[in-house]
């Protein structure tokens, strides 16, 4: 028996909800994304300074923390649990874009005014690396094709075209809210699919 006495009664809750969407309650699900959806997103937006990227971050923080439900520990609120996995991915996600898009000469500043450069190893693949990275590419092609085919055209122009949620919803004529909410969908698909073919790269 897991005792709850230190939670709050909002973690009390939050707690049934877990419970629940671990059964499948697809309501337990929605619900646990309308009480946290907006601070996720204002707490990547204070980290990334990017819409498309808060929303994108947003999105992927709730898909990685549903899809660990069962690592959850009722030692701690929800709340605090989900935090924490949506702002380690964001500094993920942040690391690997200044790697990215950084001069390894100039550096970045960062919000102290600070000069820092980035020590990173030759980004150059090698022809093996290059053969892994094209079969992977395929791969996610591959699983891409699989969807069922309003889940793919969204995962294509988003992803392989690069348009924005804007563009999407205004060249499909959907509402913003379908579109995201599809895309995450697609993405937990994805997710799954990936999961069970990950031995075959």
């Amino acid at each position: 028996m897991v005792d709850t006495e230190h939670l709050s009664d909002k973690a009390k809750h939050d707690l049934a909800l877990v419970e629940a969407a671990k059964k499948g309650d697809q309501a337990a699900y929605a619900q646990l994304m309308d009480r946290y959806r907006e601070s996720i997103y204002f707490m990547m937006f204070k980290m990334v300074r990017h819409q498309d990227d808060a929303d994108d971050l947003t999105i992927e923080a709730f898909g990685k923390a549903f899809s660990r439900l069962d690592q959850y520990s009722p030692n701690f609120a929800f709340s605090t649990w989900l935090f924490k996995i949506a702002s380690n991915n964001c500094i993920d996600f942040i690391r690997k874009k200044r790697i990215k898009v950084t001069s390894m000469e100039t550096g970045y500043t960062n919000d102290d005014g600070e000069v820092l450069f980035i020590e990173a190893k030759n980004q150059t693949m090698d022809p093996e690396e290059t053969i892994i990275h094209g079969q992977k590419v395929q791969h996610m092609r591959m699983l891409v094709s699989k969807l069922k085919p309003r889940y793919r055209e969204l995962v294509e122009k988003r992803y392989f075209e690069e348009l924005s949620y804007e563009e999407i919803a205004e060249e499909l004529n959907l509402p913003i809210g379908t579109v995201k909410a599809q895309l995450f969908r697609a993405r937990d698909f994805l997710a799954n699919m990936m999961d069970k073919t990950k031995d075959s790269i």
